[in-house]
């Protein structure tokens, strides 16, 4: 006979086992019999037992006594959020991709590994040589900064070599790049001027030619496609509105259908834009209205919905020529209004067939648009940053020592370098994605809101580690006019506020859950038998992510699998870990605020920063595989993993911090959670070998920096620094030496002298401290330096012309 410690031991350890695997109701009912046997129950409890089991197992019953009531209930008291016909637009949009791992608590990593990550084709490759290249060379930020303009002849090339059209497929006149291939290039740019991605990104990634080429009809797509290609139209997309920004459904914008005297029907549109780049310029407005047809000419009833509509700017009613400021960036960014603007119904983007569909429209192209343009442009400017930062701290030096030395100095470095390996990962998995045909919508939300937070964290990083010479602007200054411009990305196309708090999870949850918005159909179209499979599938997948988030809390994550052996298979465990537990607070979160989720802002930021991190940390590990897992990109690697366990540890407490639980369960998990973390800060040492790496010459500080814009001439601010750069590390030994023998006191300057001055050189290579040669190697050093920290000067005058 089997003793009784041993029977609860063998009890206990099946509970976990099963709960750990998330067996199915049949199975658990199986697990409860043995139970009950094993201990002997009495027969009542039997009986007891055997009526809830078969009311469990048979569909029937458990419709009719438990989750038909439970529905009601449901239905009564508003438990399940509520969608409007926007959000189901917004939520609809797009494709569920390897978002929904994260919520699943038990991620696929096999899948997620073999999403691709590919490479720059020859085409781009030869593209970004040729024309990148020397657009890029025609024009410094500076001048374009001062011009307030592109120059006319920048303007020329774009169109020329078809900047304008790169999206546009080659049977249109466009270049047929892929949604990487473009990204790539406005990297390239973006590390130039923002300037040149402010422009060249609405043509392409936000206006007419994406909504014509996905909605369009035969015949617009054949007319305007190849003049957008070759430039002879400038494109821009009017939707923001004095009184509609973030809650762009309720724009006022309005058109009415009406006949005309030929007999065909037209709309009288009056609007009023704002904040709409190339506005000022364009030829040719995409535009977003509501549309009114009261005589009903179309079909489709009086109050047709959200349209949009192409709209030439010299039509009759149109006002154009003023422009905002945004932050003193040169970029064309204009409102727009409209003034019983009369346009045939055949303007209609993809005809009459796609009046009312606008909103649709606007949210799919949105949900793969957010992740491309500004992601390439934050990445850009991040390895811009990484670039400039790591080569002025080598080459500005303070009590004798370059700063990048100082510890103070290292630890902004290793973020700038950490994050700029991370955002490179993100922008190509997200890139893949899209030319994959995905239409990610939250990775795309979390693409746009973290690389411009990141970016934004770069620039300032950067302006700390340069000080004075950040601030005063000139053709010297490399980061001033970045870090005037970085509010903008931060703003459009969904302000990060916005995108945190209501986008990535708000919207996530319900489109990414695997039952949540299967559950709020049934419970809207009250559909008992739905709702009753979902509600027992739901249930257990609770029960779960329960037994999971315990065992792997435990264990640490070592208990998981790792798909992939070697130094990142522990990254690989705590992922799954925290996904366990990502999933259990979605559920717990649901069950405490109901439908009233989506209104506590600050609980569904967390759970997006959760999954954000969690989603660029499985891009830089798929960027480590992909690229052979590279030693010497290792470090970087488990910085950026580091980075990311800590933002997500800091989410998780703030979650279970301000959940509506008994405070001695919140207090009891809060102990857990900070005993027994998911994330702590990168150890020091391993930032300061990350700043120290980039802080030299090599193969190691290209990879992490490559495609961008570097020009050689000493004549520009970047190429005279990065010559600085190579020749004060080449001079760093002969430095060394004469500076030991200073402080030993082998060889004495003038006190008037700089120890780098030729007087003191000639001298120290006359005593043999140092060679000839050496010598010569510092002095070349030292005036390339001195070159290099030097800052802008203007004379009154000329300051008053700047």
């Amino acid at each position: 006979m089997i003793s009784l410690p041993f029977t609860i031991i063998i009890s206990v350890f099946l509970l976990f086992i099963l709960g750990y695997w998330g067996v199915s109701l049949w199975l658990w009912s199986i697990y409860l019999s043995l139970v009950l046997f094993a201990f002997a129950s009495p027969i009542w409890l039997w009986g007891v037992w055997a009526i809830v089991a078969v009311i469990l197992n048979v569909p029937l019953l458990r419709r009719a006594l438990i989750s038909t009531p439970i529905l009601r209930g449901v239905r009564s008291l508003q438990l399940l959020p509520q969608i409007s016909e926007t959000e189901r637009a917004a939520i609809d949009a797009g494709t569920v991709w390897i978002e929904g791992e994260f919520f699943s608590g038990q991620p696929n990593f096999q899948r997620i590994q073999h999403q691709p990550y590919p490479e720059a084709s020859p085409t781009l490759q030869a593209f970004l040589d040729g024309p990148v290249e020397n657009v890029c060379r025609m024009a410094t930020d500076w001048e374009i900064h001062r011009r307030k303009d592109l120059p006319p002849e920048v303007w020329r090339y774009l169109k020329q070599e078809g900047f304008l059209g790169m999206l546009i497929p080659q049977k249109y006149g466009g270049l047929g790049f892929s949604n990487l291939d473009y990204s790539t290039i406005m990297v390239k740019l973006a590390s130039r001027s923002f300037i040149y991605t402010a422009t060249v990104g609405v043509t392409n990634s936000l206006g007419p030619a994406k909504l014509l080429l996905n909605y369009g009809t035969a015949a617009q797509k054949e007319y305007y496609l190849p003049r957008l290609a070759r430039g002879e139209e400038i494109p821009c997309f009017a939707l923001t509105e004095p009184t509609a920004g973030s809650d762009a459904a309720s724009i006022t914008s309005q058109g009415t259908v009406f006949r005309g005297e030929d007999g065909k029907c037209y709309v009288r549109l009056n609007f009023r834009k704002r904040y709409i780049t190339l506005g000022a310029i364009a030829t040719l407005i995409g535009l977003a209205f509501k549309l009114h047809d009261p005589d009903n000419l179309l079909g489709k009833g009086p109050d047709i919905g959200i349209t949009c509509a192409l709209v030439p700017a010299n039509t009759s009613g149109v006002i154009l020529g003023k422009r905002h400021d945004p932050m003193g960036v040169p970029f064309y960014n204009s409102p727009i209004e409209g003034q019983d603007v009369v346009i045939s119904v055949d303007q209609i983007i993809g005809g009459v067939e796609q009046a009312g569909q606008g909103w649709k429209m606007l949210m799919q192209s949105l949900a793969a648009g957010r992740g491309i343009s500004f992601p390439a442009s934050c990445t850009g400017i991040a390895k811009f940053v990484t670039r400039v930062t790591s080569a002025h701290a080598t080459v500005r030096q303070q009590f004798g020592l370059s700063i990048g030395r100082f510890e103070g100095i290292e630890e902004p470095l290793a973020r700038i370098a950490g994050i700029t390996y991370l955002l490179e990962a993100a922008r190509v998995y997200t890139c893949a994605a899209v030319d994959q045909g995905e239409k990610p919508s939250v990775a795309s939300a979390i693409a746009k809101y973290q690389f411009t937070e990141l970016a934004r964290k770069l620039v300032n990083d950067g302006m700390d580690i340069l000080g004075g010479a950040g601030i005063c602007r000139g053709p010297r200054n490399l980061l001033a006019n970045v870090y005037s411009a970085m509010p903008i990305p931060i703003t459009v196309e969904g302000s990060n506020i916005l995108t945190r708090t209501l986008m990535i999870f708000g919207q996530g949850v319900i489109r990414c859950h695997p039952y949540l918005y299967a559950e709020v159909k049934a419970v809207q179209e009250n559909d008992p038998v739905a709702f009753d499979r979902l509600l027992w599938q739901h249930l257990g997948f609770v029960c779960r992510n329960i037994f999971r988030t315990l065992l792997l809390s435990l264990s640490r994550g070592t208990i998981a699998r790792s798909p992939i052996p070697g130094p990142t298979a522990r990254y690989y465990r705590k992922l799954t870990w925290i996904s366990a537990q990502f999933a259990l607070l979605t559920d717990l979160a649901l069950l405490c605020f109901g439908g009233s989720l989506k209104r506590h802002e600050k609980i569904t930021a967390r759970f997006a920063d959760i999954a954000s991190w969690l989603y660029l940390s499985v891009a830089t590990l798929r960027r480590f595989e992909a690229e052979g897992q590279q030693p010497e990109d290792l470090p970087l690697v488990d910085w950026s993993l580091q980075y990311s366990l800590m933002q997500i540890q800091q989410a998780i407490e703030g979650i279970w911090s301000n959940l509506p639980i008994l405070a001695m369960v919140r207090a009891i998990v809060l102990m857990s959670c900070r005993l027994n973390p998911v994330g702590q800060p990168p150890l020091d040492r391993l930032g300061s070998q990350i700043a120290q790496q980039i802080q030299k010459p090599g193969l190691e500080r290209d990879r992490l920096t490559a495609g961008i814009y570097l020009p050689t001439h000493p004549d520009e601010a970047l190429g005279r620094l990065e010559q600085a750069f190579v020749l004060c590390t080449q001079a760093e030994s002969a430095t060394k030496t004469l500076k030991t023998a200073i402080r030993k006191g082998q060889f004495t300057a003038h006190s008037s002298e700089s120890p780098f001055s030729d007087p003191a050189l000639n001298a120290a290579a006359e005593a043999e401290i140092i060679s000839a040669i050496d010598a010569q190697f510092i002095r070349v050093a030292e005036t390339a330096r001195q070159a290099a920290i030097q800052v802008d000067t203007f004379t009154l005058a000329e300051y008053q012309l700047l």
